[in-house]
Order: structure tokens, then sequence, then C-alpha cells
């Protein structure tokens, strides 16, 4: 009688499974995501993270002595489509006027109270857009950001060929509440592994739009401060879910701005001029100059000497958001450089690119932000380099890792020339060496 009862119940569970697959199959309780539909005609830019070439950077080999014999290399290189967000890792970038491709695109912003008001204002009444990075919201470093491009060799069966559209994908850790929530874990823990959360995603596009499609979403043009810069960016606050600010503990109004390619902010300071380069270097969203070099030497050299707890011990090249790192240097050779070219031998061709080293990189606090948890330390590593790298006598009592590059292009006579190619593995030989002093931005 019991197994007559087992086989009912069994059978009644069959019965509702059988009738309930194609129902979530048709209204399935987790919405498609905007990553499941475009694996089916795009490609994700960019390594994988079992394929990084960082794991090896605490490992003893980046950790002897270079070689003389040994020239410096390319090890790892990085762009940060969405600024302050998590990077993408590259083996191969394209280098423009103002940087690696896809590089600072966008920023996020807040609306804050004027100090001053405008003349024929009240004061408290005016605002303004401010940039925000790991300084103020430390959580954007759990912010991750894919570059989705079409993939010719992809045709799904319901969406049909791809067409040229590119995509920001932006995802960022956040679980409904109730039933939902309990089902967008497990379905997480299923498809990403046991120690994934439930996320939600959004898109941008990854080229400018159009004035059509602007008027169409809405999107509007504004002012944005960028340290002590003002520049006019794409407003594109429609797309931002309102959960974000709340993951992001934002205490201003929220907003993701797009830098306009017809308006990037024009280099000076310690940037070579237009009649050395044949231009004039140019950015996005980045804090200064178009490229951040950076030497693993160099960071060892400062974890080294930095003070230890239970919180940090090892420092993560990707707390200092370079795009260019390299191994096989003495540690902080790179303070004296002042040309540098990469390059790639082979038995047919020789490749390069030339760049000039600017200045060094004057840090702030955002280092503090441990990029893999978003978890802001008290004080390190900005004490140890304001005790061990106050190097510079443009930057007295702050400290200096790493170095500002302009690349230097061969032909400069049209817009199509002004382009060149960086990849892991490239030399790096120092054309010229010479003193550095930091030029403070004007207010």
């Amino acid at each position: 009688m019991a197994d007559g009862n087992y086989g009912a119940v069994f059978l009644m569970a069959v019965t509702i499974l059988v009738f309930l697959v194609p129902i979530f199959i048709i209204f399935p309780p987790i919405p498609v995501e905007p990553s499941d539909a475009l694996r089916q005609t795009h490609s994700k830019l960019g390594l994988p993270p079992h394929q990084s070439n960082l794991p090896s950077q605490h490992t003893s080999s980046t950790q002897e002595p270079p070689q003389s014999a040994r020239k410096p290399a390319i090890k790892s290189l990085f762009v940060y489509p969405v600024k302050s967000c998590r990077g993408i890792e590259l083996e191969r970038s394209k280098v423009l006027p103002s940087g690696f491709e896809h590089d600072r695109l966008y920023t996020f912003a807040q609306l804050r109270p004027q100090k001053t008001a405008p003349p024929g204002t009240q004061a408290g009444q005016s605002h303004a857009w401010e940039f925000l990075t790991l300084r103020q919201l430390p959580l954007l470093a759990n912010v991750k950001v894919d570059v989705w491009l079409p993939d010719a060799s992809k045709k799904s069966r319901q969406l049909g060929p791809p067409d040229a559209t590119r995509f920001v994908l932006v995802r960022f850790p956040w679980q409904a509440p109730g039933w939902r929530g309990t089902v967008q874990s497990l379905a997480a823990k299923l498809s990403r592994g046991l120690g994934a959360v439930p996320e939600k995603q959004f898109l941008l596009p990854l080229d400018f739009p159009s004035r059509e499609e602007i008027e169409a979403r809405g999107y509007e043009f504004a002012d944005v401060k960028i340290w002590m810069d003002v520049t006019q960016a794409l407003n594109m606050s429609r797309d931002l879910p309102p959960e974000l600010a709340t993951y992001l503990g934002a205490r201003h109004q929220l907003a993701i701005f797009r830098s306009d390619p017809s308006n990037r902010r024009r280099v000076f300071r310690c940037a070579p001029r237009r009649e050395t380069l044949g231009y004039q270097p140019v950015v996005d969203f980045q804090d200064a100059y178009p490229i951040h070099l950076l030497n693993l030497s160099s960071i060892r050299a400062l974890e080294s000497r930095m003070q230890k707890d239970e919180s940090i011990q090892t420092l993560d090249a990707r707390r200092f958001r370079g795009n260019i790192i390299l191994s096989g240097a003495e540690e902080y050779d790179e303070d004296e450089w002042k040309l540098v070219q990469l390059k790639k031998s082979s038995s047919m061709q020789e490749d390069h690119v030339i760049f000039d080293v600017s200045c060094r990189t004057v840090r702030c606090k955002l280092p503090n932000v441990d990029p893999a948890t978003g978890v802001r330390h008290r004080v390190e590593p900005d004490r140890s380099l304001r005790k061990h790298r106050d190097v510079d006598e443009g930057a007295p009592n702050m400290g200096c890792l790493g170095m500002q590059l302009c690349p230097l292009f061969p032909n400069t006579d049209s817009p199509e020339q002004l382009e060149s190619y960086v990849e892991v593995g490239m030399d790096v030989e120092v054309l010229k060496r010479g003193p550095h002093k930091y030029i403070k931005q004007s207010a």
C-alpha cells in the first residue's frame, strides 16, 4: 500500500513538472537578460578571466631582479569603458590620440549644490554635475562592464544575423525581494558557479548616438565637472535602472554621461604641443592624459614597504587602473623615461609604437579601494605612497606611481593615420631619459 502511495506521488510530481516546464519556457520566472540575447549575435571583447595575464603578478618570476640583457615587455593591457568600474583585459588594443580605443567613454556623475552660485541666482539654488569615482563610491569596483561586438559568424534563428550595433553592457549585484530573489540566486549559482550572486543589467551604446537617437531616447547635453575641467557631454540617465543608485549608496542624484567625440578635452600641462606631435592630445573621461603606464616591479617595491594588516597583504596592479602594465623593468626606472618605443619584431617586419612619457602619475586615495571587493582600506597604499614616493617637486607631499603617456604617430596628415596598435609581449625600448616635473591643473 505504501509503495502504491509513493508511486502515485511520483507520478503526480512528474505530471506537474511536465506541465510546468513549457510554462516556464514561455513565461520564465526570471526575465531573459540582455547578455543572453547578445550571445546569439555578438562576441564579448577581451580575455576571459581564466586567460588573464595577471595571475602571475605576485609570483617569484615577477619579483626577481630583471636581467640586464632582458628588455621590459608588456605584461597586460586594460581598458575601462566606464570610469572607475571593472576593466576589460585585452591582448591587443588600438591606440588613438585620445588613448586606447573604448577607454573611459562613460562616467557616472552626481548632481550637487554649487558652493558659490553664479550671478543672478540665489545661493543653494544652483546645482552642477560632478564626476564620480571609487573615491566617493567604492562599490563601483563591483560594477562589471562588457563590450559586445557584432560577430558575422553567428546567426540566431530568432534574432537573425547580427546588425552593426555595438553595445556596452553594465552589470551590478542585485537581488529582488521574496521568492523571485531566491530563484534569481539559485539561477545565478547554477549558471555561473556557487559563488555567483544575482545581477541586474542594462545596455548602453558603444558608439556615440546619432542626433535622431538622442531625440528618440530623450538624452540631453549637459556640463559635467572633471577635476577642474568642465566639459559638455551627453546625459544618458534615462538608461540607468534606479536600483544602481541604491546599490552604490549614492547620496545625490545619479547620472551617466557619454563623452562627446566632437568635444573632447584637450591636454596641455606636461603634454607635448601640436608643433611637436602634429596634433594636440585629447581625452574622453581620463583624469588628465590619454594613457597610463605601470611597472610591476615598482608596485612590488611599494608593497614591500607597505604596512600590512589582515585586510591588505599584497597590492594588485589593478588598484592603480593602468592601461599598460609592464614586467621586467627595474623598480621605479620609469621615473626617468621621456620617450619610449614599444615594438614587436618578426622575420617579415617590425611593428613599433612611440610614446611621449609626459609626467609621473600623482596618486589620490582611489587605490585604497580593493578592485576585487570594493572594500576601502583606511590608509593603504596611500600612506606608503606619500611616505616613500614623494619624489616629484611639482607635487609636494603627494605619492607618485606610474607614468602618463601621449602617443606619437609618424603621419598626421589625416585622421585615419592617427592610430596604431599595441599588444601583450611587445618589448619596451627607452629612447630618451630625463627629469620630470609635474604641472598641476590650474583652476
